[in-house]
């Protein structure tokens, strides 16, 4: 998925883009203003690393799940690593929050999972971590636009195309406000510290997800799932303050974290 593997802005072919998916595999974000140009997706380079979870029992990705949220296996598009769908019960889970972190070599990154907004892709995420499945991966993108701030994780591929294997619909939000600086009315403001995950068109949420380090410009096209916690926004603040290195010259502020980070591990706290 691209800006996140759904990703925040168009990627170039083979990378994860937010609202546009280039081939199959990729996932990435849309562009961050009316003004701004596509933003390409950077493939390849080493970046932040993230502590995965994989899952014990990989199952046969066969039919979708039968519950509500319907998680529906992709075979044109396997997983990167093994994991089995998600559990799928009725009612899915969404009352509540749930504390988790990420331990990168950079410092932690606590996050609060929200129920009530997207308790399908909590649930989703949740099994993710459970089963290692972000465990020694990188954060493959990272943007520095005034209008795109955003670090893109959930890819152990690390080249912004991977995913789970499965897909399962979008959460998206309602309450974001209309950003002032777009004439169309028809983006918003991701504000900082939001937690989103990246996708490659209508209802192709997978693995990769994106935190938004500054209020970012976008159609309302990505489920906000969480937000992250002050101690990981300093973390986020010196990652980007470390720079991006870019992939394309003609997108000198979208490419890989400059200087790679890794995730020692992956805890569900609450």
């Amino acid at each position: 998925m691209h800006l996140l593997r759904r990703a925040l802005l168009p990627l170039a072919a083979g990378a994860l883009a937010l609202g546009l998916a280039p081939t199959p595999a990729a996932m990435a974000v849309a562009a961050p203003s009316p003004a701004s140009p596509a933003v390409p997706g950077v493939p390849g380079v080493p970046g932040v690393t993230v502590v995965t979870v994989v899952s014990s029992d990989p199952g046969v990705l066969a039919d979708a799940t039968d519950g509500p949220c319907a998680y529906t296996p992709t075979p044109d598009d396997p997983a990167v690593r093994p994991v089995s769908l998600p559990r799928d019960p009725t009612p899915t889970p969404h009352r509540g929050t749930v504390l988790v972190t990420f331990v990168t070599n950079r410092g932690s990154i606590p996050m609060e999972l929200d129920r009530a907004v997207a308790p399908c892709t909590v649930q989703s995420f949740l099994h993710l971590l459970r089963s290692k499945f972000y465990d020694d991966t990188i954060c493959h993108r990272l943007t520095t636009y005034p209008t795109l701030s955003v670090l893109q994780c959930g890819d152990p591929s690390g080249t912004g195309a991977g995913g789970p294997g499965y897909r399962y619909k979008d959460e998206l939000p309602t309450f974001l406000p209309p950003s002032p600086t777009d004439p169309t009315g028809e983006r918003v403001v991701y504000p900082r510290g939001t937690l989103a995950m990246a996708n490659a068109g209508p209802d192709t949420n997978g693995s990769q997800f994106f935190l938004v380090w500054a209020d970012s410009v976008l159609r309302p096209n990505y489920t906000v799932f969480g937000r992250i916690l002050p101690i990981g926004l300093r973390t986020l603040d010196r990652i980007a303050a470390g720079g991006v290195r870019p992939q394309d010259p003609g997108a000198p502020l979208d490419g890989r974290p400059a200087k790679r980070t890794h995730i020692e591990v992956g805890v569900r706290i609450t």
